[in-house]
Formats: structure tokens, C-alpha cells, sequence
């Protein structure tokens, strides 16, 4: 047994001829051709990652002026929340505001009146 694996050696050995000069050229070729495929897929994956973190960055930029946006409108939603509180207290005022010009009008009215019932009776005194 121990034949048998000295002779494949020597066999291997034997078979063992340079390869001819075109295969060298086209295994360097192939080589070269790879490695510049692979640099080349490295490189767009590379680019890749720059173009999503750019694409990040520019997403977290909006985001963080939405929430800006989002921030003023909820303090402008308080806001008017706040002044709404108060629309039935300005309905009453405005009630109180045309119940008093409708008094002041009675009042003027009533002075117009007045006023004249005080000059009929400065007549009936003089006669």
C-alpha cells in the first residue's frame, strides 16, 4: 500500500510541466480582472454607504425641524385652547355690553321725557 501512494507522488511529480506562457498571461489577466471587480464593488458599496449616510443625515435635519414646526403648532394649539376658555365669559360681556347700550338708551329716552315734562310744567306754572 505504501507502493501505491509513492507512486502517485511520483506521478504528481512527473506531470508537473509548466503551463504554457498564454495560460500564465490569461490566469494574470484574470486575476488582475478580478481584483479590479472586486475593488470596483467595494468602492460602489463604499459610495453606497456615503450616499445613505448622507441620506440619513439629511433625514434627521427634516426630522428635527418637523419636530420645530410640531413644537410651535402645539404651543399655538395651547394657546388658542387657552383663549377659548374664555369665549363664554366675552359672550357675556358682549350680553352686558348691548344690555347696558340698550339702558343708556332708555335713559336717554327717559331724559328726552323728562325734559320735557319739565318744560309743560314750567308752562302750566307760568300761567
Amino acid at each position: 500500500m505504501a507502493n501505491k501512494y509513492v507512486n502517485r507522488i511520483e506521478s504528481a511529480a512527473e506531470v508537473r510541466e509548466p503551463p504554457p506562457p498564454d495560460v500564465t498571461q490569461l490566469c494574470r489577466d484574470t486575476f488582475h480582472k478580478t481584483a479590479e471587480y472586486i475593488n470596483g464593488e467595494l468602492v460602489c458599496t463604499a459610495e453606497d454607504y456615503r450616499l445613505l449616510e448622507n441620506m440619513n443625515k439629511a433625514t434627521l435635519n427634516k426630522y428635527i425641524e418637523m419636530k420645530q414646526i410640531t413644537s410651535n403648532i402645539s404651543k399655538s394649539i395651547k394657546d388658542l385652547n387657552e383663549k377659548c376658555k374664555y369665549i363664554p365669559y366675552l359672550e357675556k360681556i358682549d350680553q352686558i355690553e348691548e344690555s347696558v347700550a340698550s339702558l343708556e338708551q332708555a335713559a336717554y329716552k327717559l331724559d328726552a321725557y323728562s325734559k320735557r315734562l319739565e318744560s309743560k310744567f314750567k308752562q302750566l306754572e307760568k300761567r
